[in-house]
């Protein structure tokens, strides 16, 4: 017998003559151990248990579940209690959002906190998320507290991360519903190729998360809730992200995960002629077909858009907060957050982001602080420079496409030189690739900001391939 097989097996057999054992670890005066400073939680908790100890901050839960207990602890959630009294302006409606209560979980009735205004329900603990723990403390296997992350209702009704993490000083989830992570496109998500970034679900389980939860195995696809980007356990990336926004490597950076698709053409597909959210490979240089002959290659025109010059690549433009103030007495209004994750949103008539994407580019319909705090002299600075490349590239993708046109009028339908069902390249199909990755999203503001140096450079290499392959000229 192996060494590693001997390991195993004296593991086993330890543990099967200890399992008569394990029961006394889930009688309450076990779970408890000497950390019973407040004696048993108060009948009026409904159940929640809280801190086993509040001046060491060990909750009950935390004496079995060691690991998300020690995880848990260098989050904010842990400190929540103290970050509101010492806010200035804690009010007693702040608290059921600061402390264990029935907001965030499955609780209908005042809970924890709000149903005791014991100190062992501060901060926000493991039954804030996962409800309450005495059922589960007596009966583990029978019972078990599933949190569940689904934020929305159908009747439009705040749940779970959402019931706290709302209003005018943290609208997430206001902002949230008004962005592309809210929306579930079904085809995509029902293909298994396509879920691992429009299923929740799909993108969790490709991510390495197992946790459970109660919508985990649902036949109805989660969109992008508050738990497929943040761990409510782990603050080891700020903003308690699964992956780090502060690296400009597209491998490691959270947004490139999904953001990074098809960014060159694929003779393989019968979309491959199209890109599909190319955005980190464009912000560094490596989207589009580069044709031959081009004095340029993948990766050498990158802008400060992609460059160490802008160490959070995508985060700083779509994830940027600025405050709305009244005009005229400067009083506080709104605290925009950045989740509309539009990095030029359109703002209603109190200067909020409303989700719309069709308003003007000026500085009165849109916010550009993503480009002014700390980049760009100022927000006017910046709409100048997008509408000035906007004015380089429009003219570029007009030539283009009556280029392309005379080589093959029917573009993308099947035949002709452009065909994407049909496997030999052509130096139109890349030429189209090109002038699609122009007019990403609709237009050409999107590529114009994301790398407004490449863009150009690859319309015009376009264009004088297409030229000297057809000897076509402008109609």
């Amino acid at each position: 017998m192996t060494d590693s097989r001997m390991v195993r097996s004296i593991a086993f057999g330890l543990f099967f003559l200890l399992l008569p054992l394990l029961g006394a670890c889930l009688d309450q005066d076990s779970v408890y151990g000497d950390d019973r400073p407040e004696g048993e939680p108060p009948p009026a908790a409904n159940g929640m248990v809280g801190y086993a100890n509040v001046e060491t901050g060990q909750t009950v839960c935390g004496n079995c579940h060691a690991q998300p207990q020690a995880m848990w602890s260098g989050t904010k959630h842990s400190g929540a209690w103290e970050t509101l009294q010492e806010s200035g302006h804690a009010q007693e409606f702040c608290e059921g959002c600061h402390a264990v209560s029935e907001l965030g979980n499955a609780a209908t009735e005042p809970s924890g906190y709000t149903s005791t205004g014991s100190a062992r329900f501060e901060d926000v603990q493991c039954e804030s998320c996962h409800g309450a723990g005495s059922e589960h403390m007596s009966d583990p296997a029978a019972s078990q507290p599933t949190p569940s992350i689904t934020v929305v209702a159908a009747d439009g009704t705040y749940l779970n991360c959402a019931e706290c993490h709302n209003g005018t000083h943290h609208p997430f989830v206001e902002q949230w519903s008004l962005s592309g992570h809210s929306q579930v496109i079904g085809f995509a998500a029902d293909r298994p190729e396509c879920a691992g970034c429009h299923r929740g679900q799909s993108t969790l389980l490709e991510w390495g998360v197992r946790a459970d939860y109660v919508e985990k195995f649902s036949e109805e696809p989660l969109p992008v809730v508050c738990s497929v980007c943040h761990s409510a356990h782990d603050a080891t990336f700020a903003g308690q992200v699964r992956f780090p926004v502060e690296t400009t490597s597209i491998e490691l950076h959270l947004c490139a995960r999904c953001h990074n698709r098809r960014s060159v053409p694929d003779p393989n597909s019968s979309h491959g002629l199209e890109p599909h959210s190319p955005e980190s490979e464009l912000v560094k240089g490596e989207a589009g077909w580069f044709p031959p002959g081009a004095d340029f290659a993948p990766g050498t025109i990158i802008t400060s858009h992609g460059s160490d010059a802008n160490p959070t690549l995508c985060a700083k433009c779509h994830v940027e907060s600025f405050t709305i103030t009244d005009p005229d007495t400067g009083d506080f209004e709104f605290q925009a957050v950045g989740h509309t994750f539009q990095a030029i949103p359109c703002l209603d008539e109190n200067g909020i982001p409303n989700g719309a994407t069709d308003c003007a580019l000026s500085t009165t319909a849109r916010s550009y602080a993503g480009c002014a705090g700390g980049c760009h002299a100022s927000e006017e600075q910046a709409q100048g420079l997008l509408e000035f490349k906007i004015g380089q590239v429009e003219p570029l993708t007009e030539a283009l496409i009556a280029l392309l046109e005379e080589v093959d009028p029917n573009l993308d339908e099947e035949g002709g030189e452009i065909d994407a069902t049909n496997p030999t390249f052509t130096i139109a199909e890349g030429a189209f690739f090109n002038y699609n990755l122009a007019i990403h999203g609709g237009d050409v503001k999107g590529s114009s900001i994301h790398n407004p140096r490449l863009i150009p450079e690859l319309l015009e290499a376009s264009i004088a391939a297409v030229i000297d392959e057809y000897g076509v000229e402008f109609p």
